[in-house]
């Protein structure tokens, strides 16, 4: 029996213009009113997810920033995690991020990023989510609960390797994608966060579907009964997750597809 499901959202729920396809938006809906609940796993803000949630028409918790931040259905908050100030500080100076790629802090208040990108803004058509142009170097680093280094693979490849030699152990830092490497608090993850969700609920792990296609994933998966790697999933994740199923592509609706056959609609 299938009682909850949680999924992450860009290469998987979300087609690959990072929209809610129509044809998920029924079949979500569909099952939903079977009474099965759901959350929305991802590397995303939570202002942000909000507008997919309420694009999408359903009841959801949020986990969002990787699970720094955890919402209920009504938006009420039952998890926070920030980064340590002085963390925050050390890593966005130019020494671990390099010049060439966009260094972006997640707040409560909102998205600040160090210079324009107006590039990005498509990725949050959904939701209308902006970002602030600020002085990152300046920022006390209070109240931020995700860094977010945007640019190329190989490029970031270096800045994963500073952060650790920085940080060791003292934070979680993982990509979401070639393009985005994260870092949140020491113990967030994806996978924690829908513990503490499923707790609360009193479901059972087992009962539980989860879907993902990023390497932040993977203590999602591996926390859940029922784990599903995306078609298209990266192949870190598949190499990490050996023997998992795999569904479809996520555009323009994989998981919805499964779901419709598999909840037999």
């Amino acid at each position: 029996m299938y009682r909850f499901i949680a999924s992450d959202l860009d290469g998987t729920l979300l087609d690959r213009h990072h929209r809610v396809h129509e044809e998920t938006i029924r079949i979500l809906k569909d099952i939903a009113a079977l009474g099965v609940g759901f959350a929305l796993a991802t590397g995303r803000h939570p202002l942000d997810v909000r507008g997919i949630r309420q694009a999408m028409g359903i009841r959801a918790h949020l986990i969002t920033a990787n699970g720094a931040r955890v919402h209920d259905p009504d938006d009420r908050l039952i998890h926070q995690a920030d980064l340590p100030p002085d963390t925050v500080r050390r890593i966005v100076r130019s020494d671990i991020t390099g010049s060439a790629c966009y260094v972006n802090l997640y707040l409560d208040s909102g998205w600040l990023i160090d210079r324009p990108a107006p590039q990005l803004l498509a990725v949050h058509e959904d939701s209308g989510m902006h970002y602030e142009v600020a002085d990152l170097q300046a920022h006390s680093g209070e109240g931020v609960f995700k860094v977010l280094y945007i640019g190329e693979h190989q490029e970031l490849l270096g800045v994963e390797a500073r952060l650790h030699a920085a940080l060791g152990s003292e934070a979680y830092i993982t990509f979401s994608a070639d393009d985005c490497l994260e870092v949140m608090a020491k113990g967030v993850s994806k996978g924690h966060a829908l513990e503490l969700v499923l707790a609360r609920l009193g479901i059972s792990a087992e009962d539980c579907l989860a879907f993902g296609d990023g390497q932040n994933d993977i203590e999602l998966l591996r926390s859940v009964g029922h784990p599903h790697l995306m078609g298209n999933a990266h192949p870190r994740l598949v190499e990490q997750l050996p023997g998992l199923p795999r569904i479809g592509h996520h555009h323009p609706h994989g998981v919805a597809s499964h779901l419709e056959k598999l909840f037999k609609l």
